[in-house]
């Protein structure tokens, strides 16, 4: 039977993500109301400001419906902001800003810096095969803190320190990068054939 995947529609890159799963042969649909979110098979939250989606979920009474998903097994992947949003601990936050949670990881925003400081990169991600991706990084999170359940798929080094930068737990999936920029349909697929079956 074919999975439904679901991208959050509220903010950012979702043309994007819909795009890379439809190039894989998937069927997407974007998610704005829990009517859609209860349709979905997996869930993908996309690069963009996590503030204003975390807003925006408050908005239209998402919040408690995504995390009540993610916390009953729903494979959920998040890019850029999706990192932040699946993350249990975030360093930098806006004054209450929530997450859905289910990532035993403490996050940083914008740990790499403003928008200027943006960067691409090349990164080794054994998971997903040769060669290493090339990742873009666009007001990216790190991973300061990895809890004993999760896997780190890939690593940046910034000044002799290693920061995870693609990471696993279960039915979670999370990229600081933005792979649905780059063309190269890796974890796309890697989410749809591992972690969503």
């Amino acid at each position: 039977m074919t999975k439904v995947i679901g991208v959050l529609a509220l903010q950012g890159d979702v043309r994007e993500h819909i795009a890379a799963l439809e190039a894989l042969g998937g069927e997407a649909l974007p998610v704005r109301r829990t009517g859609e979110l209860a349709s979905v098979d997996a869930l993908i939250l996309p690069g963009g400001e996590s503030t204003a989606m975390w807003r925006l979920m408050k908005a239209f009474d998402l919040l408690e419906p995504l995390r009540e998903r993610v916390s009953e097994g729903m494979p959920t992947y998040g890019s850029c902001a999706g990192m932040i949003l699946l993350a249990d601990r975030v360093l930098d936050a806006v004054e209450g800003q929530e997450t859905i949670g289910g990532f035993d990881v403490t996050v940083r925003r914008n740990a790499f810096g403003r928008q200027v400081d943006s960067f691409e990169a090349e990164i080794s991600i054994p998971a997903v095969g040769l060669p290493p991706m090339h990742a873009v990084f666009i007001r990216a999170p790190w991973v300061e803190q990895v809890g004993p359940a999760v896997e780190v798929l890939g690593s940046v080094q910034v000044n002799d320190i290693s920061h995870p930068v693609a990471i696993r737990q279960g039915h979670l999936l999370a990229t600081s990068f933005h792979p649905e920029l780059t063309g190269d349909l890796r974890i796309h697929r890697y989410f749809i054939d591992e972690v969503a079956r």
